[in-house]
């Protein structure tokens, strides 16, 4: 990353790179231009690398930091790291109650096929409100730089970018094929795929500055953001990357994100 970059502010930071992880979305969702069908073990691999880069970056990007920090400001260090990454995977756990609610047809009504249409206007909202706390947590790790107390590091922030980029090349793909297999144009399924990438700018510039503004809280924002990122890989990355019979492959390629992962970190931070 070059000069300029470093010199911008944490929030300028946060808001630009997950403008990258939405565009990695699109990425995914522009396969339906290309082709019918997705490499299943390419996305496979792909996918669970994602988790394994997200498990280390949960730790050492922002779990780690955060105890730090606790111990900086005078907390018992345990207290906001179960506290923050409890909260963060109940928060996610709350999204799935949440989303049967949602009336789809408000939004699909051009998807002609009824099941379809519950099935992929579930998929584009699970998928659009788990990516606000991703994008929270980009927020988190890049406006914790700003504060005193952080061991937090830009190359373990943008690590963590990274990871979560990668891992949204799949999920916009699992969105625009169904559509496009359901009879929805082109262009109309890669706007739908991409779709949710969209919260990620937003919603991370609200994790920068709820941080930078509120320094006693990052211990358990950092942790907060933790608890998030292992809920989604739990329970949708390593289950997603699995279901196909690629079980091997994926636990592999989870085990090689986690190392590179945990090197960058290491090395650089």
């Amino acid at each position: 990353m070059g000069a300029w970059f470093v010199e911008l502010s944490p929030v300028m930071q946060a808001f630009i790179i997950t403008l990258f992880t939405w565009g990695c979305t699109a990425v995914g969702a522009s396969f339906v231009f290309f082709t019918k069908k997705a490499n299943q073990k390419v996305f496979d691999s792909m996918l669970a690398f994602a988790g394994g880069v997200m498990i280390a970056a949960s730790f050492w990007s922002l779990l780690a930091p955060g105890i730090a920090m606790a111990e900086e400001q005078g907390i018992p260090p345990y207290i906001p790291a179960a506290v923050g990454f409890l909260l963060g995977g109940l928060f996610l756990m709350l999204v799935d109650k949440i989303l049967p609610l949602i009336d789809e047809n408000l939004y699909f009504k051009d998807i002609k096929n009824k099941k379809a249409k519950h099935r992929t206007a579930m998929l584009v909202f699970s998928l659009t409100l788990h990516n606000i706390p991703e994008g929270l947590a980009i927020g988190v790790a890049f406006g914790a730089l700003a504060s005193e107390f952080s061991t937090g590091t830009l190359s373990g922030a943008m690590a963590l970018a990274i990871g979560i980029g990668i891992q949204n090349i799949p999920e916009g793909t699992a969105v625009s094929m169904p559509l496009r297999r359901d009879g929805m144009s082109k262009w109309r399924s890669f706007y739908y795929g991409q779709f949710s990438g969209m919260v990620e700018p937003a919603s991370a510039v609200v994790g920068a500055l709820a941080v930078i503004f509120i320094q006693p809280l990052l211990p358990y924002a950092l942790s907060f953001a933790a608890g998030a990122m292992i809920f989604v890989v739990a329970k949708e990355v390593i289950p997603g990357s699995q279901e196909k019979g690629n079980v091997q492959l994926a636990t592999m390629s989870l085990m090689i994100g986690f190392v590179v992962m945990m090197v960058l970190d290491v090395a650089l931070g």
